[in-house]
Formats: structure tokens, C-alpha cells, sequence
């Protein structure tokens, strides 16, 4: 083989090579699927008896937050220059609320909202503003800050038990990796039956994941998930107490509860999340925690009738 013959066999060696190393380089590896979790069984009438004793079960909730409003929703216009508002909240059963919102650092108040069931009322510092309405009242306003309603805080910490008489179905969900039991409660007869609720249930744990409710015609008013179970101390009721009354004592009993809540209100349009750092299940909290009275100086805004005068 002559020089010439044997340098350009070479030359087309190399130039193979490279070719075939190139695409080895560029080759696509195509990802693996996560495998789905392994899911643990349970009937209808289990999920319902689980879930109704979770509702019964709490009746009063004293916990600090860590609350982290979503970027253009209603609460981002009270709290827009903060990334994140440490608060704390107290609930008891059946309507009292109480939600105080500070300021990371210095520990400011950024809002204070209370709801006794039948009104709510707002006082945000920084507007000079106390704003009071009925519980019943949904009309979302221009004003962001005017949407915010303490009630639906409540909502997500307490559930409304199933009952006996209600209508519900089951369905299995898969969306990879996890796997769910869906409840869905309906309101009416056939064939005018309407979704009330809809429970998810994961099936890693049987823990509930989220609740959707819904007002009439299927509208979706409230969307709210959780994560995070663990085990939160609570009194252990005693029985035996003078005369046949149940008391507590300090002995806890374990009791989960879920330590992130995320809560989407599509009609208000607002989303916020609560990362509970401190809970406290079932203990007396005195009923003086859940006066707000408005502050002197402030302007009054009657959410049903409009602007009032200022507090003197």
C-alpha cells in the first residue's frame, strides 16, 4: 500500500470515530418513570369513620405560622413586600377565630382578624383601616385587602363531619407516584344530585390530602391540601370528673395533625400557604383572645354598606 493510500485510510478512521463518539456524546437517555408507591386498602365505611373521627376529634387549635401568600392573590396586596409572615392562630369550635399576622424581624403587627361565626372583622395597621362584615359575605371587591375573610382559615383547620343521611362515592385516583381514595359527598336525589365535597385520601397512609368544597352548581369555592402529618399532644379527657362532667388533665394523648395547609379560593382569588411551627391541640383558650375592637383613629368600613366614619 502506497503512503498516500495508507494516510488517507487513516485520516477516514479518525474521522469515523469521531463521528461515532459524537454521537455517543449527544445519545438521549430517557428517564425513568418514578415507580408508583405501594398504597395500603380501605373501605368506604372505614374512610368515612377515619375521616369523621379526625373532625370530631378537634375542637380547638392554638398554633404559630409561617404563612406564605401566592404572588397576585389577595393577600400578596396586604403583605406584598414580604416573602413570607410569621402569625399565629387560634380557632375553637364551632366559629371563633383569630389570625395575627407580624412582620418578619421586627415583629409588627401586619393585620388582625377575628370571626365569631357571624362577623368578621380586620383591623390592618397600615391602611388605618378596621373592616367589618358577615361571614356570609363572598363578593370579592377591587380592593384586595377587603377580600380577606378569617372564616376560611377556619374552614381548612375544621371539618365538617359525613353524616349518616348524606349521599357519598368512592373512586380510586391514580396520578403517578401517588394513588388516592376520593369521597365525594352529594347533596340532593337522583337526578339532581350536586358535589358538596370531595375528600382525597392518600394511600401511602390513609392520611387525608386534600378536601375540595363546592357551592351550588358545581362552583368550586375552596381547594385545600395537606401535608406534613405528625403527631400533636392534646389532653386526655377524663371521665370521672364530680358529677359525670369530663375534665383534662396534663397527660397528652397523640393526635396527627398536618404541619402544611395550602389554601386555594378560586372565587375570592386568593391562594396562602400556613406552616405550622408550634401546635397545640384541645386547650381552654379564654374568649377574651377573640375581642378585636376597633383601634381610635381608625376609619370604619362596613364591607355590607360602605366607608364610615372615623373612631374618635
Amino acid at each position: 500500500m502506497t503512503p498516500g493510500r495508507a494516510q488517507l485510510r487513516f485520516l477516514g478512521f479518525m474521522a469515523l470515530s469521531l463521528v461515532l463518539m459524537g454521537c455517543a456524546g449527544t445519545e438521549k437517555h430517557a428517564t425513568a418513570p418514578h415507580p408508583i408507591q405501594p398504597a395500603l386498602d380501605a373501605s368506604q365505611t372505614e374512610l368515612v369513620r377515619s375521616y369523621n373521627r379526625q373532625a370530631e376529634a378537634i375542637h380547638a387549635v392554638n398554633a404559630s405560622v409561617q404563612m406564605n401568600p401566592t404572588a397576585g392573590s389577595a393577600y400578596s396586596g396586604v403583605i406584598h413586600q414580604y416573602h413570607q409572615v410569621n402569625g399565629f392562630v387560634l380557632a375553637v369550635q364551632p366559629g371563633l377565630i383569630r389570625v395575627i399576622g407580624q412582620a418578619p424581624v421586627i415583629g409588627t403587627n401586619i393585620f388582625d382578624m377575628v370571626s365569631d361565626g357571624q362577623t368578621f372583622r380586620i383591623f390592618i395597621p397600615s391602611k388605618n383601616e378596621f373592616l367589618v362584615g358577615s361571614t356570609q359575605l363572598e363578593r370579592a371587591t377591587k380592593n384586595p385587602i377587603e377580600n380577606l375573610r378569617p372564616q376560611h382559615l377556619l374552614d381548612a383547620l375544621f371539618w365538617m363531619p359525613i353524616k349518616d343521611s348524606d349521599s357519598v362515592a368512592l373512586e380510586q385516583v391514580d396520578a403517578p407516584p401517588a394513588r388516592y381514595y376520593a369521597l365525594s359527598v352529594l347533596r340532593g336525589s337522583a337526578p339532581n344530585l350536586e358535589l358538596v365535597r370531595k375528600i382525597w385520601f392518600d394511600r401511602s397512609d390513609l392520611h387525608v390530602a386534600r378536601v375540595q368544597s363546592y357551592g351550588n352548581a358545581g362552583r368550586l369555592d375552596s381547594d385545600v391540601t395537606y401535608r406534613d402529618w405528625q403527631d400533636a399532644a392534646s389532653p386526655t379527657p377524663q371521665p370521672d370528673a364530680p358529677g359525670g362532667a369530663s375534665r383534662s388533665d396534663s397527660a397528652p394523648s397523640a393526635l396527627a395533625f398536618p404541619r402544611t395547609i395550602h389554601i386555594v379560593r378560586p372565587q375570592q382569588d386568593y391562594e396562602l400557604s400556613l406552616n405550622i411551627t408550634r401546635l397545640t391541640l384541645n386547650t381552654d383558650i379564654p374568649a377574651d383572645r377573640f375581642s378585636l375592637i376597633q383601634p381610635a383613629g381608625t376609619e370604619l368600613v362596613n364591607l355590607g354598606a360602605g366607608r364610615q366614619e372615623e373612631q374618635p
